[in-house]
């Protein structure tokens, strides 16, 4: 009996945390993800520094054209990969979003923001 009552209390205790992540979650939906800076001097850099501007304005279509240019500017920019995801995502072409961030991973390797980004993270696992 008390090995039974232990199980109840150790799946009750798993329960509530799950809960308690997918709250967090929830919470978090609606947020928007930052985009993020080129390093200084790549060829990326001008152009992101634009279109950060128009998506932090919520311009999402402007600053998706910007985010192009940057991938145009430098193909192996984490960076511009990433906030192109991110506009493509705000924009609903989430197909595309998950192409850029596949690329944001690959190039990012070294950039903890982009390894560690919920929205990459989702989009990766969600794959449509």
């Amino acid at each position: 009996m008390k090995q039974a009552h232990k199980r109840l209390m150790a799946c009750s205790i798993a329960g509530v945390g799950v809960l308690l992540m997918a709250v967090i979650a929830w919470a978090d939906m609606g947020k928007t993800a930052p985009a993020l800076p080129a390093p200084s001097g790549s060829k990326a850099e001008s152009a992101i520094k634009e279109g950060m501007i128009h998506y932090e304005q919520g311009h999402w279509d402007v600053a998706k054209k910007h985010f192009e240019k940057a991938v145009q500017a430098d193909d192996q920019s984490a960076e511009a990969h990433y906030d192109l995801a991110l506009a493509l995502d705000k924009s609903g072409d989430h197909q595309a979003a998950i192409q850029h961030f596949k690329a944001a991973q690959q190039h990012g390797k070294d950039n903890p923001e982009i390894q560690n980004s919920g929205i990459l993270q989702a989009h990766l696992k969600a794959k449509h």
